[in-house]
């Protein structure tokens, strides 16, 4: 579970900065990044809540 909440943390540090981007500069390439990285995103906290769910049930 430690290299999934890894990988998010990665994951959200790219979409922000590639939000920031489309925000700030109006940079639309970076807008289409940002909003791929937030399914991206949106499919690991599944992931990381199925897990941690399991987690807490087993003890």
């Amino acid at each position: 579970m430690k290299n999934l909440v890894k990988q998010i943390e990665e994951s959200f540090g790219a979409f922000a900065e590639d939000a920031n981007a489309q925000i700030e500069k109006g940079n639309k390439a970076a807008g289409t990044r940002a909003r791929k990285a937030s399914v991206e995103i949106e499919k690991m906290l599944k992931e990381f809540r199925k897990k941690s769910l399991d987690a807490a049930t087993k003890k």
